[in-house]
């Protein structure tokens, strides 16, 4: 066992001594042990349940033959996290949470993995940590959370909240209004119930073959999802019996599928993020041009809040995950393990479409094409991101002036005073990976937007990214960013730009001779933060095209 390290022979004998300090018995010492590496916080509601799912998973691995020994990792909430300094840590947590995950799995030697991941950043993190070390791994959410209710019996979620903001700056919704729908749009734990980022990384580890069936819908107050952890627990013993490592399971094909599931619930444009590091990390070449394939051959199925109306739970009884694969069908790579033992083929043989409202007939979806888009131009020659699923058909061709901004601060202002007019492209830089620094979500301002009615005729482009509850024309991930010389910095008010998300292209009405020489006279790109762990970020961050991953 890989454990034996430090505990086997007399030179260990200090080692287990340890161990006894721990209260374990010498036959408990003498099993394999596993890790599980769990989020749990009191500052995330994602998190603030996971101590029962981690006692589940616990009591699986036990029941199994194994020694389950928890530790934990760190969590940002993006929700609380937005719109002030805090955003600027959010993408960058994820790297503290691989290399802190490596660190403490290398210096134990544990046997076999299960990861308790919940929200934004943590999911990825995780699963890059699981696809770096290669040991035996299994991973088990805390699930979704339940949408809200008013009085009146309207299903709500956080993406209200923040766009009643904008009504409220309007005056078109009262202060009595918005605090009734504050109090009720998040209802308990879980991770905020839209297919948002959190719920689409849950979602897509089922796709990718990390996740049993069910982790990323069943409800997080659903009995079933403690049956899904004591499932976990016992199964990460039969991968390690089998000596099936996550690197077995996370493939091209299997990437390939994620994506296709990606598209086909038009999910958060984070994950093409995450995706794109964890096959960096899997040291699998994986282009952005790929994912425009797929997305001309994947029908988008299931329209989810904040595209459609759906909640998680909606789609976790119209057969979750597993029904979305099945309707795809050979659409997907169908031979690639999964942790459940069997191939995917295998795995989703007896799913089914519960509700063909929720999950879409592949005959006759919401659109031919996946819900989210990859666009390149003389703008954004290295790639942008937009969800398409939440583009009205309007603003699918879009053409306008540029309102130019340095900073999401900026921006929001702007738009809050109503400087905003109807065909504007709002363009917020250097807020990319290096620029924010930590690349920050922009739903402040896309919310505002939306809230005030102005989403049908303003599109909104940066460098940073976008909440998976963005709605809406707006464009993220803009490479390369303005803060390494990306056209993206050479943009003056009153630019056209033109965008054309069915022909994945995004331009501006200038010469490359014009925009070399805008670029010439910038001046040298001067960070905003100058100490601690963002310094350190600045200086190894690569740009959103390849993940946003360390050099």
């Amino acid at each position: 066992m890989r454990s034996d390290v430090t505990k086997q022979g007399v030179e260990r004998a200090p080692h287990r001594s340890l161990m006894y300090a721990l209260g374990l018995t010498k036959s408990e010492i003498e099993c394999p042990i596993v890790g599980i590496v769990n989020s749990f916080n009191e500052i995330i509601p994602g998190h603030i349940h996971l101590r029962e799912v981690a006692e589940a998973v616990k009591a699986g691995v036990y029941t199994a033959g194994g020694t389950p020994l928890e530790f934990n990792t760190i969590g940002v909430c993006d929700g609380i996290a937005m719109g002030h300094l805090g955003m600027r840590y959010s993408l960058p947590s994820r790297e503290l949470i691989a290399d802190s995950v490596e660190t403490v799995i290398q210096a134990h030697a544990f046997d076999a993995l299960v990861f308790i991941p919940n929200c934004d950043k943590i999911v990825p993190g995780m699963l890059m940590a699981a696809v770096r070390l290669n040991i035996p791994a299994i991973f088990v959410s805390g699930g979704p959370m339940l949408a809200g209710r008013l009085p009146n019996g309207r299903c709500v979620d956080i993406n209200d909240v923040f766009e009643a903001v904008g009504k409220a700056a309007k005056g078109e919704m009262s202060q009595a209004e918005l605090e009734a729908l504050e109090v009720a749009a998040c209802p308990g734990c879980g991770s905020c119930s839209g297919m948002f980022t959190a719920n689409t990384m849950n979602c897509l580890t089922e796709a990718l073959g990390l996740g049993l069936s069910g982790n990323g819908t069943i409800p997080a107050v659903d009995s079933r999802r403690i049956h899904l952890a004591r499932e976990a627990g016992r199964k990460v013993m039969k991968l390690l019996a089998a000596d099936i490592h996550p690197r077995d399971i996370v493939t091209r094909d299997s990437l390939y599928n994620a994506f296709a599931v990606d598209m086909a619930l038009g999910g958060s444009t984070n994950s093409v993020l995450h995706l794109m590091a964890l096959a960096h990390e899997a040291g699998i070449d994986f282009s952005l041009e790929t994912i425009n394939d797929i997305s001309k051959r994947t029908p988008h199925l299931a329209k989810m809040r904040p595209a459609g109306d759906y909640h998680l739970e909606d789609l976790d009884i119209a057969g979750g995950i597993a029904a979305v694969m099945k309707e795809l069908g050979d659409r997907l790579n169908l031979k690639v393990k999964t942790v459940s033992g069997k191939t995917l083929g295998d795995y989703i043989a007896s799913a089914s479409v519960r509700d063909s409202e929720v999950i879409r007939p592949a005959s006759s979806p919401h659109s031919t094409t996946g819900g989210l888009s990859i666009l390149f131009g003389n703008l954004a020659p290295q790639g942008a991101v937009v969800k398409s699923a939440a583009v009205i058909p309007d603003m699918m061709k879009h053409e306008g002036l540029a309102r130019v901004f340095e900073s999401e601060d900026e921006a929001t202002s702007a738009i809050m005073k109503g400087s905003i007019n109807p065909g504007d492209v709002v363009v917020i830089r250097y807020e990319g990976p290096k620029g924010g620094p930590g690349m920050p979500e922009m739903l402040t301002p896309t919310s505002l937007i939306s809230g005030m009615g102005l989403d049908r005729e303003v599109a909104l482009i940066t460098d940073g990214r976008f909440s998976g509850a963005t709605k809406g024309a707006a464009i993220g991930h803009v490479s390369p960013e303005a803060a390494e010389r990306g056209p993206i910095a050479a943009l003056r008010e009153g630019d056209k730009i033109k965008i054309d998300i069915v022909g994945n292209r995004i331009d501006v009405e200038l010469s490359d001779e014009e925009i070399e020489q805008r670029l010439s006279r910038l001046p040298e790109f001067e960070p905003k933060i100058k100490t601690g762990y963002l310094r350190r970020y600045i200086e190894s961050v690569t740009s959103a095209s390849t993940g946003a991953v360390f050099r």
